[in-house]
């Protein structure tokens, strides 16, 4: 019988699952190492080699009505895309308002999370945290591990011949950047064209001499904002659209997709994909066109190697450098955990619904946000951590290993076969989050939405795929889902509304 419960990291991941807990009956205990909340989006004027935080320009990719807390919607004057002081003020009302601070203990880092000698029975945890104090070792139920994908800075320097032999400037990661500060005059290359080198090269462009964008794979861009000003997510993502994606052929429905993006600009005339690439990424960026085409950003290839002073690229090109600054992203690592039970897993694809390594004897260990969405990486934990602490309450159940085992088997061929290069582990806002739902016995029925209410009905098929979808029934219902679905589109539009003009026409 599972009561307490350790929660490591209070950030996003962290606080949805304290609170989910405490829904459930269960006693967390959150190990926070830093002295605030708010994890990656907690903003640092220094780099602490110990956590990773954004940078200070950073706004989200997705809306605040399509990232929120599924019982607890952003404030209506709050804009749709949120600077991350905004997002980290967020967080703190939610912690207020569901009193989950007196659970966490900050500046207490923990070192080890090891299985107590009667695991196979009780499926217990032996963990030791530390503070200034010195080290405390407790006895815990059920951990989950809330310290996400944003941990390890991958440099790969080995592939870069001559970067660290040759090369007389400067280079760093992307996770030391803060601001544009100390960049000024300077000729930078930034390696890796994901959303964080497509955002740290358009600030960039504003004070370096010259930036150079190296690119290894096909890239479409788009914007936050969608048709009528909307915001994309908002738009795109609904039961609708992701029920012709389930009808179409996956070829027209790519084609339709590549036509989309190329109605902004032909991505072919800057260089950043081509329709006929099986390989490419997605980023949000809607500054990145307009330096391509004023010649502040310049898109070069894959590096070849370093000179004194100099990158060579694969099409010959060479370009005088001062400094590199890699954005080539992170891997996730838990160096607290025995390595009898990192060993069980490589990937967050090798964990059961990216959340319970199967082969554990107790089903009492779960990572809570180690999955890449094509959505809110927010919402997907809220979802994975009401499915996991009904799991330890007993509610819900998991299915046989031998099954998990198949559903895993099952996933990694699917997303292998869609990208051979690389096991993609980005997936399905829609897919992933009905999944858990279904799971945890909390995802709507549309049909008979619209049997018995239309109007929600028709607002839950048709319109955004929103969090509050998933408090309409089962565990966790809160009566008020149905109207912050039908008000969406109004705290969409509210925060805009800072001058209203004298339209008579209907602008909703």
């Amino acid at each position: 019988m599972v009561r307490r419960v350790a929660v490591i990291g209070a950030g996003a991941s962290g606080l949805a699952s304290i609170k989910c807990c405490l829904d459930e009956g269960l006693e967390p205990t959150c190990f926070e190492r830093s002295d605030d909340i708010g994890g990656l989006w907690c903003f640092t004027d220094t780099v602490d080699c110990g956590r990773t935080s954004v940078y200070r320009s950073v706004i989200t990719n997705t809306s605040k009505e399509m990232s929120c807390f599924s019982d607890f919607p952003c404030p209506e004057d709050f804009p749709n895309y949120l600077p991350h002081h905004q997002l980290l003020e967020y967080f703190r009302m939610y912690a207020q308002r569901f009193d989950l601070l007196r659970h966490i203990r900050f500046k207490t880092t923990v070192c080890s999370v090891r299985k107590r000698p009667d695991f196979s029975t009780s499926g217990q945890w032996d963990v030791v945290t530390e503070t200034e104090a010195g080290q405390e070792s407790h006895i815990f139920d059920a951990v989950m591990v809330c310290t996400g994908h944003y941990q390890e800075p991958l440099l790969p320097l080995a592939s870069f011949p001559g970067i660290e032999t040759c090369f007389k400037g400067r280079h760093l990661h992307s996770r030391e950047y803060r601001d544009a500060e100390g960049f000024q005059g300077k000729r930078v290359l930034v390696v890796g064209i994901g959303n964080s080198g497509g955002d740290i090269s358009v600030e960039l462009s504003r004070v370096a001499a010259k930036v150079f964008l190296s690119a290894r794979s096909s890239t479409w861009v788009f914007s936050r904002i969608s048709d009528h000003g909307f915001p994309f997510d908002m738009v795109v993502t609904t039961r609708f659209k992701h029920f012709l994606d389930w009808l179409l052929p996956s070829a027209i429905m790519e084609r339709i997709r590549f036509w989309k993006f190329n109605s902004w600009f032909n991505h072919t005339n800057y260089g950043l994909a081509s329709v006929k690439s099986s390989k490419f990424n997605i980023i949000i960026n809607e500054e990145l066109p307009f330096c391509l085409l004023s010649g502040t950003v310049v898109l070069k290839p894959t590096v070849k190697e370093f000179t004194e002073s100099s990158a060579v690229f694969e099409d010959g090109t060479t370009e005088n450098i001062d400094v590199v600054l890699f954005a080539t992203g992170y891997a996730f690592s838990f160096p607290f955990l025995e390595d009898s039970v990192r060993s069980l897993f490589k990937h967050s694809c090798s964990l059961y619904k990216c959340i319970f390594p199967p082969q554990l004897e107790k089903p009492t260990l779960a990572f809570i946000g180690l999955v890449q969405l094509t959505g809110s990486v927010m919402v997907g934990a809220e979802m994975q951590a009401r499915w996991v602490t009904g799991i330890f309450a007993g509610s819900n159940k998991l299915p046989p290993v031998s099954r998990m085992m198949a559903d895993i088997s099952k996933k990694e061929k699917q997303l292998v076969k869609r990208n051979p290069a690389e096991v993609n582990m980005w997936m399905s806002f829609i897919s992933y989050t009905d999944e858990i739902a279904s799971c945890a016995g909390i995802k709507p029925s549309v049909l008979r939405l619209l049997l018995t209410d239309p109007r929600l009905g028709l607002a839950v098929f048709f319109g955004p795929c929103s969090p509050y979808q998933y408090r309409l029934v089962g565990r966790g219902r809160w009566s008020g889902a149905r109207s912050a679905i039908l008000t969406q589109w109004q705290r969409a539009l509210k925060p805009l509304r800072t001058r209203v003009i004298d339209d008579s026409s209907d602008s909703s």
